[in-house]
């Protein structure tokens, strides 16, 4: 199969996504993929001058290096409200290009302007049009103005999709309530690579990397540090209990919105080794890290519009690894994973702390992390891209 994939996020430097997983395998697979992408922190990467120029990225993977993957950049203006307007344009254009001289199969959409855009031009076209829905993209949108039009723009090309493919319940729930038909739409969830994420892989030289001693409680949280992400007042909350609390660790590995002033909790409450922060690492050490700990964690704020249908692929790792994850109890992941799986909810991230320890304390620790890795010992990526793989070549076949 051509499958060409349009999206309005940075395929390169944002973390692995659902997305980036199957098309490497699909790669792998045999099949020639192209991305439209949109490379979204623009203003903090190259600020200078007026426009980006239309950029070609080729042998690109994410996750799978035998992967081979074309990532286009079609040029924009960078100004706001006047980026928005040129991508459009700009990503119309480079469909209508590629479906000319790359002449996809298939076109997947994760986005809003661009999937709109590819959704009228495989009508026009007689190419069948998948909308992947991962997230509440139109929440997303920076300018709070723009988001209703954003919405409005998702309604019209989930409408004009031939299948929509959501990866939890909340978000087919979500889908359908757009304007997806519901005989068109199906799920298929996150998935794990089950043998690199090892329970028992050992951990011996990234403890003593990172000063982690054996009797030390590690909290740990990975990924895109929004400031909703609920660490900053983990961070407080620690920085405040230290003498209640004074085993207790906790790694974030990534960075965002709230990196900087993480910095800053850490050094006003003088919290020295007990937060560490270890920026962006690669996705091959991610295992690693994960070995290292004994909770992980999800608690964004639980009135976050952005968060209320998604489940991060992060937490199908989490549990793969046998880590206990304590989060808030959001609507998505309580619908997905409901109770007694692994997955522990507070209603706060100020009440991590003392949930973790009662965890402890009651010795109910080793019966859930194994109860969490046999809940999702049938997501391998293997069998999540063979219902991909299959769901978009029935679509061709019978289009």
């Amino acid at each position: 199969m051509k499958i060409l994939l349009v999206q309005e996020s940075d395929w390169i430097k944002r973390n692995p996504h659902q997305q980036h997983h199957l098309m490497d395998r699909m790669s792998v697979r045999g099949h020639e993929i192209k991305v439209i992408d949109y490379p979204i922190d623009w203003p903090k990467d190259c600020p200078e001058g007026n426009k980006y120029e239309r950029e070609v990225i080729d042998h690109v993977y994410k996750v799978d290096k035998r992967a081979n993957i074309q990532v286009i950049r079609p040029g924009f203006i960078k100004k706001p409200v006047l980026n928005y307007i040129s991508l459009y344009n700009s990503h119309k254009s480079e469909i209508k290009k590629q479906i000319k001289e790359f002449k996809p199969d298939v076109i997947v959409g994760l986005g809003l302007l661009n999937a709109y855009s590819a959704s009228l031009l495989c009508k026009k076209n007689n190419i069948p049009f998948v909308y992947y829905l991962i997230d509440v993209l139109y929440a997303l949108i920076p300018e709070k103005v723009f988001q209703s039009f954003g919405k409005y723009i998702n309604k019209k090309a989930i409408k004009n999709a031939d299948k929509v493919i959501t990866i939890n319940e909340k978000l087919s729930e979500l889908a359908i309530n757009l304007g997806a038909n519901p005989n068109d739409t199906i799920k298929i969830d996150a998935g794990i690579d089950l043998k690199s994420y090892d329970p028992n892989l050992d951990s011996s030289n990234i403890k003593s990397e990172y000063n982690i001693k054996d009797d030390d409680i590690v909290l740990f949280f990975m990924g895109f540090i929004y400031d909703f992400a609920g660490m900053k007042e983990l961070a407080i909350t620690l920085g405040q209990n230290k003498d209640k609390y004074p085993n207790y660790k906790i790694i974030i590995v990534g960075d965002g919105d709230a990196y900087d002033d993480l910095v800053k909790i850490k050094e006003e409450y003088d919290l020295g080794s007990q937060l560490i922060l270890t920026g962006r690492q690669p996705f091959e050490k991610i295992p690693e890290f994960l070995s290292l700990a004994d909770f992980c964690l999800l608690p964004a704020y639980i009135d976050e519009e952005i968060m209320q249908d998604i489940v991060p692929i992060k937490i199908y790792e989490y549990l793969a690894m046998e880590k206990v994850v304590i989060a808030t109890e959001l609507p998505g992941i309580s619908t997905e994973f409901g109770y007694n799986h692994g997955v522990e909810y507070v209603h706060e991230a100020s009440e991590i702390l003392d949930k973790a320890q009662s965890i402890i304390d009651e010795g109910k620790y080793e019966e859930l992390s194994k109860i969490a890795r046999e809940y999702v010992k049938n997501n391998d990526w293997e069998v999540i891209t063979d219902k991909f793989e299959n769901t978009l070549k029935d679509l061709i076949k019978n289009y």
